[in-house]
């Protein structure tokens, strides 16, 4: 009676990549029980996969492989035997085998020849009766890492015999690949007169490695080869190599690969191949990824396919082409890679609308992460990268591009911030770095030259402008005695050039016709500045604040806590603060773990705890996500009875931008700073945000993530009836 049989393999490597996932998930279609083992937390584990600490079976931290080809299956080869040797009856399967059908073979012995002429045996697919005499033997052998294999060539033996009469014997890790692989299970196979049990060539490997490139091809050639004797069928991860380098880390279109991650709901544009030994692709940028949100994405050289659709399908953000030759210019005819660029995006579920192609340098502006892969400070000079940078960037921007040695690249972007190197390799006998930049904050500015003539004719004949220390300065448009609004730059403005810059909130708060007071940030500081301090205490002792019917101080993320924070200088102003800081003091906020380059200032004193101090006010209406853990611990410090928190759901810390997009921005704000929104108005406007793609991605995942399935489908299939939203539409399918 045939039995039902556990497989079982170990993953070592941070994420999976779609093709261990679509052959762990294809266990699970096909009712196979598959434990994966592993010694560090995976994130994109298919469901139905039963997962096992690999400390159960080996505990250690060494982690071997063949040194030649980096790679820990020199590990995996030990490992499997230990598996076998304490889970009796499971059988090991290598992370590229896929279930054709279940396996379900009476005896312990499960292996196969992986070459005609019936000698060869592989180990993707290995059992063993847990007490036999072969694994006995393999476990000995493999106890020794010195160990002389018998099976290697004379010539090769004589050599490591030479080497260890001298003292230095040859370690496993310097010894051949599969030396404790299908080498070693060959030798012992037929050793011990095994050969009745090794399964034939058609059970694992119908199509064999040097025929590998056919699931790449029409799906029907490697049809063509699969029998009714296969049940556990080899892939051959050796494939990801093509994938990576031809394929931008993606099934081919019409592939048999295609075919099968098609049948088992995975999507590989979010788990693209990422390596194959030493060479890493670009889809491998999306683990190094250190921002939780990604609205805009730009290429700039047209070399980050892969990665481009990872962080769409993940973040469902848009995508900018930045259409610029080697020199940086714009030109009238389309760079020649853009046409091919924007079909591979639809062909793989990006809807053309999301992409906008940018022809012209005023189009320019911020995005979440800037490729530039191969291009400016690698083939290209760098000084042309300068505009990208200005422009492109924000405070929390990521920059992942490439960076040859000698080029001087890492000298230009010390102004920018500052860079890890993720990958370096070797082109045209040059090293080529791989980097992540991250921004820094800028350099305080000495507030004179054009920029001072500006904020005068800003200022007007009835208005100020007070340059200060280190940047900071106060700037006052008067327009009107009923209100006067108080604003704070948040760190995106705070990085803007000074000829560039207006106050925070300018052209909304000019439109109402109201006065302003602009409070320029010399960086990342959070105005823990005394000059600043001084500033306020004089405009309250000279009544500045007193002429004026209403007074509202707004500002968002470090000017939100600014805005909280000096308000005292007003007693019974209101306030307007979008995901502010209560204080960034690490004694009183431990857990804040953002912004550790103002962890050394002092927000002691009466404009220190901006949820203290704001006690004074009439009213704070705090906007925020309570589900950005900092934001929503910072919101709870605001205990007052003069606090009114605004939840925003799942719009995350940026969630000025959502609001905006969403087209209700501007009726919340203009009702808080008036003074007359009530929580029933907001929460009655913020209604809206149920049509929004991203609110009703997030909601969807939110469900899915906590176990809810049957919730998740049943929403799922309401927002596509309103919308074709493709982030939902991909989640139900892997449902």
């Amino acid at each position: 009676m045939a039995r039902t049989r556990e497989v079982g393999t170990l993953w070592i490597g941070g994420p999976l990549s779609w093709m261990e996932q679509l052959c762990l998930k294809s266990f699970v279609d096909k009712g196979q029980k598959i434990t994966l083992f592993s010694y560090e937390d995976i994130p994109n584990v298919p469901d139905g996969v039963i997962r096992r600490d690999g400390r159960e079976i080996i505990d250690t931290d060494d982690f071997i492989k063949y040194e030649q080809k980096n790679s820990f299956a020199l590990f995996a080869d030990w490992f499997r035997l230990h598996m076998i040797h304490q889970c009796p009856g499971m059988i090991w399967i290598d992370t590229d085998v896929y279930c054709h059908r279940p396996m379900d073979y009476d005896s312990d012995y499960v292996f196969g020849y992986e070459l005609p002429g019936e000698h060869r045996v592989n180990n993707a697919v290995l059992g063993m009766p847990a007490d036999s005499e072969m694994l006995r033997q393999v476990l000995e052998f493999t106890d020794d890492r010195h160990s002389i294999a018998p099976f290697l060539p004379k010539k090769r033996q004589e050599q490591m015999k030479k080497l260890a009469a001298k003292g230095k014997p040859m370690h496993i890790t310097q010894q051949p690949w599969g030396v404790w692989g299908p080498m070693m299970v060959t030798h012992y196979v037929h050793a011990l007169k095994l050969e009745e049990h090794v399964q034939p060539l058609n059970a694992f490997y119908p199509i064999t490695f040097r025929e590998r490139f056919k699931f790449m091809r029409r799906a029907e050639l490697a049809e063509g080869l699969i029998t009714e004797e296969t049940t556990a069928l080899h892939l051959w991860a050796s494939n990801k190599r093509q994938l990576g380098n031809i394929h931008n880390g993606l099934p081919p279109k019409g592939s048999y690969l295609e075919r099968l991650v098609k049948e088992h709901g995975i999507n590989p544009a979010l788990a693209p191949i990422k390596g194959r030994g030493t060479a890493t692709f670009d889809g491998a940028l999306i683990d190094e990824l250190d921002i939780d949100e990604v609205a805009t994405v730009a290429d700039l050289t047209g070399t980050a396919r892969s990665f481009v659709l990872a962080l769409h399908h993940k973040f469902d953000c848009d995508v900018q082409l930045i259409n610029t030759n080697r020199r940086g210019k714009f030109k009238e005819n389309d760079e020649e890679w853009l046409k091919d660029y924007q079909k591979f995006l639809t062909d793989n579920d990006v809807n053309a609308d999301r992409i906008r192609v940018i022809r012209d340098e005023k189009s320019l502006r911020p995005v979440d992460v800037l490729c530039n892969l191969e291009g400016f400070g690698d083939r290209y000079k760098t000084p042309a990268l300068e505009k990208f940078m200005d422009k492109c960037l924000h405070s929390d921007s990521r920059v992942f591009m490439d960076v040859r040695k000698g080029s001087g690249a890492f000298p230009f972007l010390k102004k920018y911030g500052s860079n890890t190197a993720l990958s370096t390799r070797m082109v045209e006998e040059k090293e080529v770095t791989r980097i992540r930049v991250t921004p820094k904050p800028p350099e305080p500015e000495d507030a004179g030259g054009s920029w001072d003539k500006i904020a005068a004719d800003l200022a007007g004949k009835d208005g100020w402008y007070r340059p200060g220390t280190n940047g900071h300065s106060f700037l006052y448009m008067p327009r009107s005695t009923d209100t006067l609004v108080v604003t704070f730059d948040n760190l995106d403005i705070a990085m803007n050039k000074r000829e560039d810059r207006r106050p925070w909130g300018y052209s909304f708060i000019k439109e109402q016709g109201w006065s302003m007071l602009g409070v320029l940030s010399g960086g990342w500081t959070w105005y823990r500045e005394q000059w600043v301090s001084d500033q306020f205490d004089q405009l309250a002792k000279d009544g500045f604040f007193k002429q004026f019917k209403r007074v509202v101080f707004y500002g968002a993320s470090m000017g939100g806590y600014a805005a909280c924070a000096f308000s005292p200088a007003a007693p019974g102003c209101d306030v307007v603060a979008i995901s502010p800081q209560s204080t960034v003091d690490k004694s009183i906020v431990p857990w804040e773990t953002r912004y550790k380059v103002v962890w050394d200032r002092d927000f002691t004193g009466k404009y220190g705890d901006a949820s203290e101090v704001s006690k004074a006010a009439n009213r704070i209406s705090i906007l925020y996500d309570p589900y950005e853990p900092l934001d929503a611990q910072h919101a709870a410090r605001f205990k007052g009875d003069n606090v009114q928190h605004l939840r925003a759901p799942l719009l995350g810390h940026r969630l000025g931008s959502s609001l905006n997009q969403m087209g209700i921005l501007t009726p919340i704000i203009l009702g808080a700073l008036e003074g007359t929104l009530t929580s029933h108005d907001y929460y009655k406007l913020l209604r809206t945000r149920k049509t929004s793609p991203r609110y009703q991605r997030e909601l969807f995942n939110k469900a899915v993530n906590k176990g809810h399935k049957d919730l998740a489908r049943s929403m799922g299939e309401h927002i596509l009836k309103q919308n074709p939203n493709r982030a939902v539409r991909q989640g139900l399918k892997a449902l």
